[in-house]
């Protein structure tokens, strides 16, 4: 079975194959079960969870993503969240690949978040204000800029230090960074405004939004998690990712549960924006707002293109004629 660690991953999932790559899975779709969530009994520590996200196209592949969370593990100094992706064949079941799944996860979300502006976004964006500086922040503006003439990038974080470090590397790869003190105030320059944080309490305002703002909610998937208050939802144009956001994402059920937004007035999928059944954005100064909160079918997407995509895959891969794109050793 064909290994990836997180180096490997990272460098087999460029955003400008990664993007048009996740719009073909849209296009495509696939067998997207409801994700599954165990409780994991710690004998007297915080109790672990255990997420599985599978998803399969028939006589093609088949994966899932595992996901374990244990709050407890920052008392010792290891991670609170690790990740990973198993790829089967799905005509025979035969395990193909494990992939590393935090890069898989942090690369195919920053990817879907540029893939809805490529449609919501205007044109002419070339600025931004990233709010968050984690692991998927960081990789926004490299993701938006396979889509849109990002150049000037500015950084909100509530943890200053590594807002002005995420800052210096994106000026250290070419982008016009700064980090910023305040939102408000940077919202009034940015063309895109995109959050990727765990905040529980609205970071964005709608009072500080430009006419033609695009805006980007990718870091909230719980009922409790906020990143946008209810005037943000109101007489502008909503997206989704999938429908399943509309039942877990605090965003909208905050505005649901006010009265200012109603589900039937979400305009659309990601994938109604792929298949052409949604226009997207219809005029410069139209407000956009996309929520996400993943979806199995990137996971596998982005599995699949990393597969296909290693130099290294060995001729005895099972179902190797029957995946043009695999490349194999002579």
């Amino acid at each position: 079975m064909l290994i990836l660690d997180s180096d490997t991953t990272r460098a087999l999932l460029p955003f400008a194959k990664l993007v048009p790559a996740l719009r073909d899975a849209f296009i495509r779709g696939c067998e997207v079960p409801q994700r599954h969530s165990h409780v994991i009994d710690t004998h007297g520590a915080a109790p672990g969870t255990m997420l599985l996200m599978p998803a399969w196209q028939a006589d093609a592949y088949l994966g899932v993503k595992t996901v374990t969370i244990y709050p407890g593990n920052t008392l010792s100094g290891l991670p609170g969240l690790y990740s990973t992706y198993l790829l089967h064949d799905a005509c025979t079941g035969k395990p193909l690949s494990m992939i590393d799944g935090n890069e898989i996860t942090s690369r195919r979300t920053a990817a879907a978040s540029a893939l809805a502006a490529s449609y919501l976004s205007p044109n002419y964006a070339s600025s931004m204000l990233v709010l968050g500086a984690g692991r998927v922040a960081s990789l926004l503006p490299q993701a938006y800029r396979a889509v849109r003439p990002i150049q000037r990038v500015a950084v909100w974080d509530i943890n200053a230090s590594q807002g002005e470090a995420l800052a210096a590397r994106l000026r250290a790869d070419g982008f016009e960074a700064r980090f910023v003190a305040t939102i408000a105030a940077a919202c009034e320059d940015a063309d895109i405004v995109t959050s990727a944080t765990l905040s529980t309490s609205p970071l964005v305002q709608r009072a500080w939004l430009r006419p033609g703002t695009h805006l980007d909610l990718i870091g909230g998937f719980t009922p409790a998690m906020r990143e946008a208050d209810d005037g943000c939802f109101e007489s502008t144009a909503v997206f989704v990712d999938t429908s399943e956001a509309v039942l877990k994402a605090g965003d909208l059920l905050h505005p649901i549960e006010a009265g200012v937004l109603k589900a039937t007035d979400i305009r659309g999928t990601l994938a109604d924006l792929c298949q052409q059944r949604h226009r997207g954005r219809t005029d410069d100064t139209e407000i956009t707002v996309f929520k996400a909160v993943g979806t199995a079918l990137e996971d596998l997407a982005a599995a699949v293109m990393a597969y296909e995509g290693f130099e290294g895959l060995p001729r005895t891969t099972p179902r190797a004629e029957s995946h043009g794109n695999v490349r194999r050793q002579a």
